[in-house]
């Protein structure tokens, strides 16, 4: 695991070199590479350096976060083209994939927690450096406080764990079980805030809408799914109370789901479409979580990865067409099947899995989520089927209001998809669609 840390670490002076842009991109993708060929045991921590390891949880995960990073690269040609501090915006990247690599694979829960924390300063970056709207001060702030105030009792939470304990590493919490009601909430409100659940999701939104393509792939990609992780990892030394209190969580989800469902057919602006459609699955993970049943946990880590590489597809083709209307209203957006029919295919094929079509992983996620829900309990089923009835309604919301009607006579002229875009765009479906051929092996590994 050290090697792929020193890897990135000695791409950071590339950042600085002349026409090093796709250079960098191009390490992005041998890191990656180099990553999927480590050999995991089942079930264990193994990959072992001094301080970091590396099981299925964290390997999928970092997985994941080298691939977003790559991608949003791959999106923001633009910045290189204009000259727009496209340096710092691969040395902020490349940072930020160091915080996310860390904070997936460190073993000692002070230092995830360091991590955890510090990630948000990259992308705090992202979205003040180069957002769009003044109102990404605003934003950075809503993001910067509403995860910041929550995650200090989290801090005093593990230094109590640390004074019970004696020790910090995350593979020993499996033999506590503490009964402390302020701790059970000091630790899990922090992860709840962060995926993020309904109440404390306003976030999100905002902070989606005025970060830049790459801001919201990276915070719909790999930030939500940093608060599933820290519950699948310090739940267990809580998971007396938390079968006892999971039902609190559960039903602020599962209505906060279904509201925000309702919500999304209101946006007018589709990146916000696609930052509460998040929600709305973030809430489905969530329940999985808190069931703490094998189908809800394993439905949850599948749920996430192919939410995380849907979503982040789903904004980079919102940023295409910004890119040509400086605009994500969803009226002036109308009829562009007229225009790039070509790239209104991938629309249909990225909605498609957002809303849970064979074969994406997305509906192996759902279907093991709905599978645990009703285990739990038979009256969420009302919920589930309301859910998954207008996440498909909204999906479809969106994919006619872009693709039909007719087309806004206001702009004179524009340029059709480029072959990057289109590979960009490749690079999102084709994995979400073919990692289901694999869906056994991480089944028996988890």
């Amino acid at each position: 695991m050290m090697k792929f840390l020193m890897m990135m670490i000695f791409m950071i002076p590339c950042c600085f070199l002349v026409n090093m842009f796709w250079l960098v991109q191009m390490m992005m993708f041998l890191l990656m590479f180099l990553f999927m060929n480590l050999t995991l045991m089942l079930n264990v921590f193994n990959n072992i350096s001094y301080m970091i390891s590396c099981d299925i949880l964290s390997y999928g995960l970092i997985l994941l976060s080298i691939w977003i990073c790559t991608l949003m690269i791959m999106a923001s040609e633009n910045l290189y083209k204009m000259n727009f501090y496209f340096n710092f915006f691969m040395l902020n990247i490349i940072f930020l994939l160091i915080m996310l690599f860390m904070t997936f694979s460190v073993m000692n829960m002070f230092m995830f927690y360091l991590f955890f924390e510090g990630s948000l300063i990259p992308t705090l970056i992202l979205i003040i450096g180069w957002g769009y709207q003044p109102e990404r001060i605003m934003a950075g702030m809503y993001l910067l406080f509403y995860t910041l105030f929550v995650s200090l009792p989290l801090l005093v939470g593990i230094l109590y764990i640390f004074n019970s304990m004696g020790g910090m590493m995350i593979y020993y919490l499996k033999f506590l079980n503490f009964d402390n009601y302020i701790l059970y909430f000091s630790m899990i409100m922090a992860f709840l805030v962060k995926m993020p659940m309904y109440f404390v999701h306003l976030w999100l939104p905002k902070a989606h809408v005025e970060a830049p393509a790459s801001g919201s792939m990276i915070l719909a990609g790999i930030m939500l799914k940093l608060g599933g992780y820290g519950l699948f990892r310090l739940l267990i030394c809580i998971q007396k109370l938390n079968l006892k209190l999971n039902y609190i969580v559960i039903i602020i989800s599962l209505l906060g789901g279904f509201y925000i469902s309702l919500k999304c057919f209101c946006q007018t602006d589709i990146k916000s479409l696609i930052a509460y459609s998040s929600v709305v699955h973030m809430s489905l993970v969530i329940n999985g979580i808190m069931i703490m049943n094998y189908w809800g946990f394993f439905g949850s880590y599948i749920m996430m990865i192919g939410h995380g590489l849907c979503s982040s597809g789903m904004f980079c083709l919102v940023n295409i067409y910004y890119e040509r209307l400086y605009s994500r209203s969803l009226y002036i957006n109308k009829g562009m099947m007229n225009i790039m029919p070509s790239l209104s295919l991938w629309w249909f094929m990225l909605i498609s899995s957002n809303m849970a079509v064979p074969p994406s992983l997305n509906l192996m996620g759902e279907i093991s989520l709905i599978s645990s829900m009703m285990s739990w309990s038979w009256l969420s089923m009302i919920m589930l089927i309301l859910i998954s009835f207008f996440s498909a309604g909204y999906s479809l919301y969106l994919y006619s209001y872009t693709q039909h009607g007719k087309m806004y006579s206001g702009f004179y002229s524009y340029y059709t998809g480029v072959s990057r875009e289109y590979l960009m765009l490749m690079l999102h479906w084709f994995p979400l669609n073919i990692l289901i051929l694999m869906i056994d092996y991480s089944m028996i590994w988890f």
